[in-house]
């Protein structure tokens, strides 16, 4: 059984800089493409980045663009979103996802089976 944990959520001052941590445990890491999710309050979960299984494709937002960057680690089954210069709208829970990597990659909700429990993110302006 597949069991993901975010982390590193909390309140950064827009212009800053903040880290989310994506542990999965249960199963191979690399087996598994990865994501990141977000909602904000009042909104519908949205696509923020995915990353494949090896690491050499990734797939942004137009609105994170240029600003985060989605990387993993496979030796220590973890997945990262280093958040740069976040903005006010960028408040929201972060949510990763995973699927497997030999089913389904993409920038739809339904491509993931498997989710984390959330992080909140709060940019202060």
């Amino acid at each position: 059984q597949v069991q993901l944990v975010e982390s590193g959520g909390g309140l950064v001052q827009a212009g800053g800089s903040l880290r989310l941590s994506c542990a999965l445990s249960g199963r191979t890491f690399s087996n598994y493409n990865m994501a990141w999710f977000r909602q904000a309050p009042g909104k519908e979960r949205e696509f923020v980045a995915a990353i494949s299984w090896g690491g050499g494709t990734t797939y942004y937002a137009d609105s994170v663009k240029g600003r985060f960057t989605i990387s993993r680690d496979n030796a220590k089954n973890t997945m990262y979103l280093r958040m740069n210069s976040p903005k006010a709208e960028d408040t929201a829970v972060y949510y990763c996802a995973a699927a497997d990597r030999v089913v389904s990659f993409g920038v739809r909700e339904r491509e993931y089976d498997y989710w984390g429990q959330g992080t909140q993110v709060t940019v202060s302006s």
